[in-house]
C-alpha cells in the first residue's frame, strides 16, 4: 500500500473517532441537523475504517508469519510459509476493496430516480419493446423492495408504450440503475410479423436523479403551461376535469407532463420536479461536454447508437459498453438484472481506479 493511501486511511480512522466523541456531546444531540450530518458522515467512514482494520490485522499476521518462516523447527517454518501465503493473498484482496471504498462518491447515489422510456426505431415493435423494458425495470424494482410510481404514459393499442415515465424510490436505486441510460436494441420476430423474419427495433431509456424544484432556479416567465383532460385509466376523474399538466421550458425546449394525479396542483408539482431534474441533469452534462454531445448520448434511437442488445433467438443480452454478454435473456427481461448491473458497477469502479474518472460513458 502506498503512503498516500495509508495517510488517507489513517485520516479516516482519526475522523471516525472524532465523530464518535462529538456524537456523545450534549450540544450535538440537541442540534438535530448537526446530529444527522455527523451520523451520515459516520455511516460513510465506518465501512472504510473497518476494512482498514482488517488490512492492518492481515499485515500484522503476515509479519508474524515471516518470523515463523525463519524458525529452526521445520514444522513451524512450514506453518509460517502457509500463513504467509494466506495473508499475502488476503492483503491484496483487502487493498483492492479499500481502493474501491476510497473512490469519490457520486453525490446523486442516495437519490430517487426519474425514468423515461420511449419507443424509437421500429414502429409498433419499438413500442412493444419499450413496454417490455418498462416491465423489466418494474420487476427488478419490486425484487429490490423499491417503490415505483408512474408519472405519465402513452400506451399503444398493440400493448406497449410510445412513452412512459416513472419514479423509483428506494435505497441505492440510483447507484444501481444510473448506467441504464441509452439506446436499447431488440432482435426478434415481432408479433406483427407474418413471415417469421427477425426484426431489429430500439427504445431509448433515460435515467435521472430526482431533484426537488426548489433546488434549481427556474424563471416562471420561461414556462408555457398547458392544462388538459387526462387520457386512459384513472377513475371517474379522467376526461371530466382538466387535471393533466404539460409544462414547456422555452429556453431549453424541454417538455414534461403528468396526468396520474386527480389534482391539477399535484400534477403541476410533479411536472416542476421532473423539469428541475432534467435541467439539473443537462447542466451536469454541460460541465464535461457540450449540449450537442449530451443530446447524442440520449440519442435519436438509430440502431447504431445502441448500448445493449437483447437477442431473442439466441437468448442473449450484450452490453456493448463493457463487452459483457449473458445467455439468460429470458431471466433478464423478467427483472433479473443483477448480473448486468454488477458488471457495469465493477467496470466503472475499475476504470476510476485506473485513473479514468469518467468511468462508463
Amino acid at each position: 500500500m502506498d503512503k498516500s493511501m495509508r495517510d488517507r486511511l489513517n485520516t479516516s480512522e482519526k475522523r471516525l473517532a472524532e465523530i464518535d466523541d462529538l456524537l456523545l456531546q450534549p450540544e450535538t444531540s440537541s442540534d438535530m441537523n448537526l446530529f444527522k450530518k455527523l451520523s451520515k458522515e459516520r455511516s460513510q467512514l465506518e465501512p472504510i475504517v473497518d476494512k482498514y482494520h482488517e488490512f492492518c490485522f492481515a499485515e500484522q499476521n503476515k509479519n508474524d508469519a515471516l518470523l515463523m518462516c525463519n524458525d529452526k523447527d521445520p514444522e513451524i517454518a512450514q506453518m509460517g510459509k502457509e500463513e504467509l501465503k494466506k495473508n499475502e493473498s488476503l492483503i491484496e484482496t483487502v487493498e483492492e476493496e479499500l481502493r474501491i471504498l476510497l473512490l469519490p462518491k457520486d453525490p446523486n447515489d442516495g437519490k430517487d430516480i426519474i425514468f423515461e422510456i420511449k419507443g424509437a426505431v421500429g414502429g409498433d415493435e419499438a413500442n412493444i419493446f419499450a413496454g417490455d423494458l418498462f416491465r423489466m425495470y418494474v420487476r427488478y424494482c419490486e425484487n429490490k423492495g423499491w417503490h415505483v410510481k408512474i408519472l405519465d404514459e402513452s400506451p399503444t393499442g398493440v400493448g406497449g408504450y410510445s412513452y412512459v415515465s416513472f419514479v423509483v424510490s428506494g435505497d441505492d436505486a440510483y447507484s444501481r440503475l444510473k448506467f441504464e441510460s441509452g439506446v436499447h436494441r431488440v432482435q426478434r420476430v415481432p408479433k406483427t410479423e407474418a413471415n417469421g423474419r427477425i426484426h431489429t427495433s430500439t427504445a431509448t431509456v433515460v435515467v435521472m436523479p430526482q431533484v426537488e424544484a426548489h433546488e434549481v432556479n427556474i424563471n416562471p416567465a420561461d414556462l408555457k403551461v398547458d392544462r388538459y383532460r387526462s387520457q386512459g385509466a384513472g377513475g371517474q376523474n379522467v376526461n371530466k376535469t382538466e387535471s393533466a399538466v404539460r409544462i414547456t421550458h422555452i429556453p431549453s425546449g424541454i417538455v414534461v407532463s403528468c396526468q396520474t394525479e386527480k389534482s391539477q396542483i399535484q400534477n403541476h408539482e410533479i411536472c416542476m420536479q421532473m423539469l428541475a431534474s432534467k435541467l439539473a441533469q443537462l447542466e451536469e452534462e454541460k460541465k464535461a461536454k457540450t449540449e450537442a454531445q449530451y443530446r447524442s448520448k440520449i440519442g435519436s434511437g438509430d440502431r447504431n447508437e445502441k448500448i445493449r442488445t437483447y437477442n431473442y433467438p439466441q437468448n442473449r443480452v450484450t452490453d456493448h459498453r463493457i463487452g459483457f454478454t449473458i445467455q439468460q435473456l429470458d431471466r433478464v427481461i423478467n427483472g433479473d438484472l443483477d448480473s448486468i448491473v454488477d458488471a457495469l458497477i465493477n467496470y466503472d469502479q475499475q476504470q476510476k481506479i485506473a485513473g479514468n474518472q469518467n468511468g462508463i460513458n
